[in-house]
């Protein structure tokens, strides 16, 4: 039986306090599939006695990204399995992999990127996108931690400490939403919509955000597999998360390789899809 460390939030972090049910539901999906799973707090990951090493929980790695980087490369240099591999893990953690995917011809949000976010950063960044209201976050982010929107005239305020990306607020996101694309070993499972609360744009349900199953709509599974196909290897699991930009177009918002929510509870027999490809990368 194929044994996994399923990575956990680091000891210090608050998310440590909540991780149990999701790790409860990605443990019954993996063992139905034949697949022994361990916890580890992901800053232990090169020390498991484990077949591979799953992210899926490593929540709040973005507070501490040059430890999380330093343990991917600890595991790279130690010839360890994770799924998904720690060079795209490592691609995945800066979200700087939006320029590699518009260079690859994928549509995308548009996106500045910059060392260091201030006013007048904000202000040619405006100016660039032609006026508007605008979202600011870290390149390295969860959660919309330390991430603000900013009404035209208003001062950068509470945004982000270090490396930022700069981008134009999408009304849709409280309108039709984002569009999550689960895909598993590179095919479609399911797909889940995120609607934010009426004058709020975060989609995570902390910050009262309506989540749903849907029907993809038409185009979305085409740009979603362009992602896919331009990410730089195999995804054992991934979610493309879409939204509807005002020229009618559907950009990618995000590909996350990392530690996604599946949404495994709104499509039947998900959990069992998303086991087997685990279990196909281990073969």
């Amino acid at each position: 039986m194929a044994r996994i460390a399923l990575l956990t939030p680091a000891a210090h972090n608050p998310y440590v306090r909540i991780w149990g049910p999701a790790y409860d539901r990605l443990t019954a999906a993996l063992a139905g599939a034949g697949l022994e799973v361990v916890s580890m707090e992901w800053p232990k990951a090169a020390e498991a006695d484990v077949d591979a090493v799953l992210p899926l929980l490593a929540w709040g790695y973005h507070q501490d990204a040059a430890d999380w980087l330093a343990m991917l490369d600890t595991l790279e240099a130690r010839g360890a399995r994770a799924l998904n591999p720690a060079a795209i893990l490592r691609w995945n953690t800066t979200k700087t992999y939006l320029a590699d995917l518009e260079a690859a011809g994928v549509p995308v949000v548009p996106t500045v990127f910059a060392d260091r976010a201030d006013d007048a950063v904000v202000a040619a960044a405006r100016a660039g996108f032609g006026g508007g209201t605008l979202v600011v976050k870290p390149q390295v982010s969860g959660g919309s931690h330390e991430t603000v929107k900013l009404e035209p005239g208003e001062a950068l305020v509470g945004g982000p400490s270090g490396a930022a990306m700069i981008q134009p607020f999408l009304p849709s996101v409280s309108g039709e939403g984002e569009i999550s694309l689960l895909h598993f070993d590179g095919v479609f499972s399911h797909a889940v919509g995120k609607v934010a609360k009426a004058g709020d744009f975060r989609v995570q349900p902390q910050f009262g955000s309506t989540i749903g199953p849907i029907e993809p709509p038409p185009g979305a599974l085409d740009v979603a597999q362009a992602a896919i196909a331009a990410a730089p290897g195999r995804l054992t699991y991934c979610r493309v998360d879409l939204i509807r930009h005002p020229d009618g177009t559907l950009r990618v918002m995000e590909l996350e390789a990392i530690e996604p929510d599946l949404f495994l509870e709104h499509a039947a027999g998900a959990g069992a899809v998303f086991a087997a490809a685990v279990k196909r990368a281990l073969a």
